[in-house]
């Protein structure tokens, strides 16, 4: 196997997302609920810890680094509770499973009961403490976000105030408008690259998933490209420069997941439609299915294959994670391909069943790997 080097992203080694969260970060947080520490104490922590975690992604031979989402305790919650109109309203009904059963654990669910707007900053703060800290290093820093389909799909038409949006493709217009502004900030600080997580594509590939969203009321048949449309709408006048991908995550908490399915049904629509450069895939377990889905990725988009699992402490070989590359390019073009763990480390604050080491040794891993298959990570 054989490819040319890339000088730009998406790499060929990649990392997702979130980091597991130092124990002082923690304390700080807890500090900071029984009121002895204040919010401005616990940045200036969350800052020194994101500094670490910049030097921890350098030295495994990362291109790439996050804040490893330290100024967050949810992926999605931090950042979608600062659009306006918008309010937690209890939680979906589905259940986070591991290989010892279920896990309690709701995944928020969504009420619009008010026009949505951008009023305030959502993570430019964020990306203006890891822009720095990145460069110094020789890093390309990301921006993580949670994709615009999850103010959607966590509650679907049910959860749209009919007096405040009679007409949905209003609502969708409005979503729309927040995400391209937040985009629009994030690239005028110096944001050229951008990740937007999504668990809502690939719950709808699984039944039980689509159940759930006809009993809401939904057509999940006609989700997909609904869903497509919306991120196309999102991304339609996006600077040339400006490099985005998505990851499509079957759920992350505490070593646990929510959905399973390979890509098959959204596939065709997402990998052949979408107006992103790149698509960060879990290719972890047989849950994920095959990667004939591939077939569908067109010219100038890469796969980003997640073999390397969040999941569990035990460290993949270079010759299983080969073995799934060569599988992938069969039905894409090795050039289109790239690696990277299947999610982040700590898509919440707990955390998965993880060490520090185990994280820094996986991250190393994909980089060796990149290297043996691409010449470059």
């Amino acid at each position: 196997m054989s490819a040319k080097p890339r000088q730009k992203p998406p790499f060929r080694a990649e990392i997702v997302g979130s980091l597991l969260r130092p124990t002082r970060l923690l304390d700080a947080r807890e500090q900071q609920r029984h009121g002895t520490l204040t919010p401005e104490q616990v940045w200036d922590i969350e800052e020194q810890c994101i500094d670490e975690a910049v030097a921890l992604q350098s030295e495994t031979g990362l291109h790439v680094c996050t804040d490893g989402d330290f100024h967050r305790r949810h992926w999605m919650l931090d950042f979608v509770e600062k659009i306006e109109g918008l309010r937690l309203k209890g939680g979906l009904p589905i259940k986070f499973h591991n290989e010892s059963g279920d896990i309690e654990f709701s995944p928020p669910r969504f009420e619009i009961f008010d026009r949505l707007d951008h009023k305030r900053d959502i993570s430019v703060d964020d990306f203006r403490v890891l822009k720095p800290k990145a460069e110094a290093r020789d890093l390309i820093p990301k921006q993580t976000m949670p994709s615009p389909m999850c103010i959607h799909f966590r509650g679907g038409r049910a959860a749209i105030d009919a007096n405040v949006y009679p007409d949905i493709e209003k609502f969708f217009a409005d979503l729309t408008a927040v995400y391209r502004k937040e985009i629009a900030e994030l690239y005028a600080a110096g944001c050229r690259y951008v990740q937007i997580d999504d668990t809502n594509l690939p719950y709808l590939c699984d039944p039980n998933l689509t159940a759930q969203a006809a009993q809401r009321g939904e057509d999940p048949a006609a989700l997909p490209a609904r869903y497509v449309q919306l991120m196309n709408d999102v991304l339609r006048r996006k600077p040339d420069d400006l490099t985005v991908g998505i990851h499509m995550c079957r759920g992350n908490h505490a070593s646990s997941w929510v959905a399973e399915g390979g890509y098959d049904p959204v596939a065709e629509i997402v990998f052949g439609e979408m107006n992103v450069d790149g698509f960060f895939l879990e290719y972890d377990t047989p849950r994920a299915g095959t990667f004939e889905p591939l077939r569908f990725l067109t010219k100038g988009k890469t796969a980003i294959l997640g073999l390397v699992t969040t999941k569990k402490p035990q460290l993949e070989s270079k010759d299983e994670l080969k073995r799934g590359i060569d599988e992938a390019s069969r039905f894409a073009p090795l050039d289109q391909l790239a690696l990277s763990p299947q999610c982040g480390f700590a898509s919440t604050i707990e955390g998965n069943r993880v060490t520090a080491d185990d994280q820094k040794r996986k991250l190393r891993l994909v980089v060796e790997t990149a290297h043996d298959v691409w010449g470059s990570a």
